[in-house]
């Protein structure tokens, strides 16, 4: 990994190098759009490779070994065993949030977490007010807690248990992720230290069935395997709302869990850092839960959290001397919160070659040959591509396309973070009737309809000339892909029609095969007559 982000980084600078070269550039216009994507995702590459080799040394010392040693001070770890910190016993809660999720699903997170090895209360915080739930809980032997109202989302659920709860420390899991019965001994003792204010753990999900869930879930790989690690050198790990354990007195020194934002778990972690708490990050696979299926699930995933990174880049500016930061965090900070400006850059780049077919503006200079300019744009690319490859295992395609089709989300992000909209919350996999996914990508499908008909110009053009131009095959290359995601969205709704003909059978199957009860004709016979002779 460490050779790979080297030879990566080499290959950034080679790039940047080219294209700032002013013996390169094209016509102005072109080459500006190319600048300005190229420039952001070439930083957050560069600072991605710093800390991914910062990262080659792990969190646990040998005061978290002696502290995990003595945990269970010499008794057989098991449900309900006391746990031991710095030699007193300590009290733990676990919290379950839910907001409509198929109870099914949250059955198993709540048996997983009653189940945890060590001492433990589990608590399901219900804010879907749902009866089903609270007859599960109370079936289970779990804690149930259900408020008024669903002021401050997520966060203001959680606040609202604490106020309930006594707990030194407290644990919260998603309805869909179930926790490894190891969760609490690998996690507690790192509070030995009394700086730690949380210890977070990777996202780890088990539905990678689908192309959504693949492409999301992996899309996620190198954040959790690599780049959260190499934040701990900084401490600047951020909780990331799932799989973690807090300290109380942290949180209650910052005021509790931040409500002003749907992503409370980033803002909470910056205000723990201004304060001089310390974080952990692991990187052991401690939860396994579920990635968004479908293009309503991560269009909606996706931009509530792009909101809040552009949040706290345009309310609580890392670089603002108002922050109080370290050197080091404020660059991580400023990487969370520019990090899905990423996903605009495709945006603007998959117009490119549009300007070159229609107005013959190049980005670069026409000296420059195909073979110059895929070299080094190879070696920006070509680097990254195959270090995604390592990180997963294989080249995703997945990946790829969802990283290119999803510029219009994170356009509207931007947006709704500029002007102070609220983005409702919305939960991965809740229950409930389903949109069309073309609801959700109405931008794709108008880029789409665009780029068909300037690759149709573009090889009209070149069958023309006898010659074929980078920008066609780079505008072929954009259509393919973003045609690609209109057909799993044609896909996905055809499944979503299916399914709800298979309901409707279903459901007259069953309507057709209950019992009648003979008074009810008798009555319904008695209202008809009845009717017919008002009518006569």
């Amino acid at each position: 990994m460490i050779l790979l982000s080297l030879l990566a980084t080499f290959g950034v600078l080679a790039y940047a190098t080219f294209l700032l070269n002013p013996d390169n550039r094209g016509d102005l216009l072109p080459y500006l759009m190319v600048i300005i994507a190229e420039a952001v995702i070439v930083f957050h590459i560069m600072l991605a490779m710093c800390t991914i080799l910062a990262g080659a040394k792990g969190p646990r010392d040998e005061a978290f070994w002696a502290a995990r040693t003595a945990l269970f001070d010499g008794a057989e770890p098991s449900v309900g065993t006391p746990m031991v910190i710095a030699g007193h016993r300590v009290a733990v809660d676990v919290f379950i949030t839910t907001y409509g999720e198929p109870v099914e699903i949250l059955r198993r997170t709540v048996l997983a977490a009653r189940d945890l090895r060590g001492e433990h209360l589990t608590w399901v915080l219900d804010d879907g007010h749902s009866d089903e739930v609270r007859a599960m809980a109370a079936e289970l032997g779990v804690r149930y807690v259900r408020r008024l109202s669903s002021g401050g989302a997520k966060a203001g659920n959680i606040n609202h248990a604490l106020s309930l709860s006594r707990g030194e420390f407290f644990c919260i899991f998603d309805a869909d992720f179930v926790p490894d019965p190891e969760f609490l001994v690998e996690t507690v003792p790192f509070f030995v230290d009394q700086n730690v204010a949380f210890v977070q753990t990777p996202q780890v999900y088990g539905n990678m069935h689908s192309f959504i869930a693949r492409g999301a879930g992996y899309m996620q790989s190198v954040f959790y395997r690599f780049i959260q690690p190499g934040r701990n050198h900084f401490n600047a790990a951020f909780c990331v709302g799932t799989n973690v354990i807090f300290r109380r007195a942290a949180i209650n020194d910052v005021g509790g869990m931040y409500t002003g934002s749907k992503s409370e778990d980033v803002w909470t972690s910056l205000m723990l850092h201004e304060r001089g708490w310390r974080t952990i990050y692991i990187s052991d696979p401690l939860a396994v839960g579920d990635a968004p299926e479908t293009i309503e699930d991560y269009t909606r995933q996706q931009t509530r959290w792009a909101t809040g990174g552009f949040e706290i880049l345009l309310n609580r500016n890392p670089l603002s001397p108002r922050v109080s930061l370290t050197l080091d965090q404020r660059l991580m900070y400023l990487v969370t919160a520019t990090h899905y400006m990423t996903g605009l850059a495709p945006g603007i780049l998959l117009f490119v070659p549009a300007l070159e077919i229609y107005l013959d503006l190049r980005p670069m200079d026409l000296s420059i040959s195909v073979a110059s300019w895929l070299l080094f744009y190879c070696g920006l690319y070509g680097m990254q591509i195959l270090l995604a490859a390592y990180t997963v295992g294989s080249f995703r395609w997945e990946v790829l396309t969802l990283a290119a089709v999803s510029f219009p989300i994170y356009g509207k992000a931007l947006i709704n973070a500029f002007l102070g909209r609220d983005q409702k919350w919305h939960v991965t996999g809740s229950a409930g009737r389903r949109s069309s996914p073309f609801n959700f990508i109405q931008a794709q499908v108008a880029v789409l309809v665009f780029l068909l008909v300037t690759s149709a110009v573009a090889v009209w053009r070149d069958t023309a000339n006898w010659h074929l131009t980078l920008a066609t095959i780079w505008n072929v290359i954009n259509t393919l892909i973003i045609l690609a995601f209109v057909i799993l969205a044609l896909r996905e709704s055809s499944a979503m029609r299916r399914e709800a003909r298979i309901a409707r059978r279903e459901a007259r199957k069953q309507k057709a095969s209950e019992p009648v009860d003979p008074e009810s004709i008798t009555v319904a016979a008695r209202n008809q007559t009845e009717i017919v002779e008002v009518t006569a």
